[in-house]
């Protein structure tokens, strides 16, 4: 699929229709995406997946091993520009390879950071001598890269570090002093993307090497999971850093560090969508043998229910992921060779919010199959042996890696309210015409496949957008303070970006192929726009109980009522969700 430049801006989705056209989707994957992506599959079978007792057991050496053989298959290189010995390939590519690495728990997870957050500063941000330096080591795995951002009173607020760099008198080093927590990839890591302010001040952006003076590691902690992955503090004493080593500009690190953590949530939500394949896997091939009742627990409704809905939620955290990549290759595919650290800076911060939902949403993805596939299990599923108990501990830190999911969700509505306060986006004018499609809707706006989804996909756009002028009204610029309000505000966002990332890859493919061969990804869509419903109707029905007065508040909770009833799925819903674990079932893994 030709992706064309500047279709989209970000978080348009919030006030705007889509066109189904325009949507990435797994469907459009070129021969080159698939050949990566069993190049990426094919290594953790046979290369970690085999190991991963010893993985679990933290030998180290043996991670490293793993991670060059993994640059020797270009599995290290895909956002490394040809020019310094990567492969140049594009967000979608990205997006595959993250996925493939997600099910191998703490591996996925060293893998994972090496690639995105340890490497990426250099690749946007670096000079051309710290990329020759550098990034040909990188790809290939003989250097392996770590972080370094959080600080025991630096965490979410991440600006507020203590660490401090100075310039020595001859001008040759910076010596930095301060301490960096819960490092990934500390104990085997050559290079260190390190954050520290210049004078006390300017925060800024360093690259340390292990060998630097003044640079010592902590213990390894003890983690509940990813195991496989080192997690040690980084301890920097006079370390000194040549002068050539600061990454970016003095004063400009915020740059890097939040704008690299964009595609940090964005990989983040690919990894969390292919573990949570993987334990969707193991649960549907667990209730396929497992008897009881003189029935398989795959048989029972009450399972079917489970798988359904399960099924669901991995198809639409598939579409948004893929969503995302075209929208982030539109915005960065011709980056590589630029040197215009402004362009590509507004760049990696264009598709923030979408990022956002893809860390948050896969993360709590990933949490959701964890804990059914692990109940249906039932006591074997407590058990080691069975593999499902470590997808359940692994899965836990994602709700946290990357920015929390809280700040997160407070980073959704906040990009909208921005754009509103600079006069890029006309709030009033969007809420105006929200609120008159609420109390006047047209009839059967849409003809075609999907017309009643997309009627339900613009009600939900149409209350996030009255729930959000009613917000802005109340508190105007305080609104960043209102942390309650936010949260449902972006909880809202998320369920529209989800359901209309699925339905419309639903309907670009019925589309394409007729509905009668694409009755699976219908179904699919259709019980994820279910949940999406109600969970709107809730989210939209309390921001007016806490935003309104008596009277205005009854007639909008009224309006809300009168408006998810009228466009309420009349389907049977247990029907169809039974159906859809038969086709799951029948595959023995996600399929759509």
């Amino acid at each position: 699929m030709e992706l064309t430049k500047t279709i989209y801006k970000g978080a348009s989705f919030l006030v705007s229709k889509t066109d189904a056209s325009y949507l990435f989707t797994p469907e459009d994957f070129t021969d080159e995406h698939k050949m990566i992506g069993r190049t990426a599959r094919q290594f953790i079978e046979k290369e970690v997946a085999p190991y991963s007792e010893e993985i679990e057991n933290q030998n180290f050496d043996l991670v490293v091993k793993k991670l060059r053989k993994a640059g020797s298959l270009g599995l290290l290189a895909h956002s490394i520009p040809e020019a310094y010995g990567g492969l140049g390939l594009d967000k979608i590519s990205k997006g595959i390879v993250g996925e493939m690495i997600g099910p191998s728990g703490g591996y996925g997870a060293a893998h994972s950071n090496h690639t995105c957050i340890a490497t990426l500063p250099i690749t946007y941000f670096g000079t051309e001598e710290q990329k020759k330096k550098y990034l040909p080591k990188m790809a290939s795995g003989e250097y392996i890269g770590a972080y370094c951002l959080t600080e025991p009173n630096a965490g979410s607020d991440a600006l507020s570090s203590q660490t401090t760099a100075r310039l020595n008198e001859e001008g040759t080093h910076y010596i930095l002093n301060g301490t960096k927590l819960y490092i990934t990839n500390a104990a085997f890591s050559d290079t260190f993307i390190i954050y520290a302010k210049v004078d006390g001040d300017h925060f800024t952006a360093f690259i340390a090497e292990k060998g630097f003076p003044g640079l010592t590691l902590g213990p390894e902690e003890n983690k509940m999971g990813i195991k496989g992955s080192s997690t040690r503090s980084v301890i920097l004493e006079d370390c000194l850093i040549p002068a050539e080593n600061l990454l970016g500009e003095i004063g400009k690190g915020h740059a890097i560090a939040l704008n690299v953590l964009n595609l940090g949530r964005f990989n983040l939500g690919s990894a969390c969508m292919g573990a949570a394949k993987y334990g969707f896997k193991k649960a549907v091939q667990y209730t396929g043998e497992r008897k009881q009742f003189g029935k398989t627990i795959a048989e029972f409704p009450a399972t079917k229910e489970k798988v359904a809905k399960m099924a669901a939620r991995i198809f639409a955290a598939e579409s948004i992921q893929y969503r995302t990549a075209g929208l982030l290759e539109e915005a960065l595919g011709d980056l590589y060779e630029t040197n215009d650290r402004n362009t590509v800076s507004k760049r990696l911060s264009e598709f923030a919010a979408e990022c956002a939902i893809c860390k948050v949403f896969g993360s709590e993805t990933l949490d959701y199959v964890a804990d059914e596939a692990l109940q249906l299990f039932g006591g074997a599923g407590f058990i080691k042996d069975y593999g499902i108990e470590q997808v359940y501990r692994d899965s836990r830190i994602n709700r946290i890696f990357e920015g929390t999911n809280e700040i997160n969700r407070l980073l959704i509505p906040t990009h909208l309210f921005r754009k509103t306060l600079k006069g890029d986006l006309n709030l009033k004018t969007k809420v105006h015409e929200a609120m008159l499609q609420l109390q006047n809707p047209e009839s059967s706006p849409y003809t075609g496949p999907l017309s009643s989804e997309r009627e339900r996909i613009d009600l939900i756009r149409n209350l996030f957008l009255v729930c959000s002028g009613l917000a802005y009204d109340s508190f105007g610029a305080n609104l960043a303070d209102e942390q309650e309000t936010l949260m449902r505000l972006a909880d809202l966002a998320i369920g529209l970006f989800a359901a209309e990332s699925a339905v419309y890859r639903t309907i670009k493919a019925v589309e394409k192929n007729g509905k009668e061969n694409e009755a699976v990804k219908i179904g699919l869509a259709e019980a994820f726009l279910e949940e999406v419903m109600w969970d709107a109707e809730r989210l939209s029905r309390t921001l007016v109980s806490q935003l309104t007065a008596d009277d205005h508040s009854r007639q909008l909770q009224k309006l809300i009522i009168r408006e998810c009833t009228r466009l309420q799925a009349s389907d049977n819903n247990f029907l169809r969700n039974r159906s859809i674990a038969d086709y799951q079932n029948e595959h023995g893994e996600f399929s759509s």
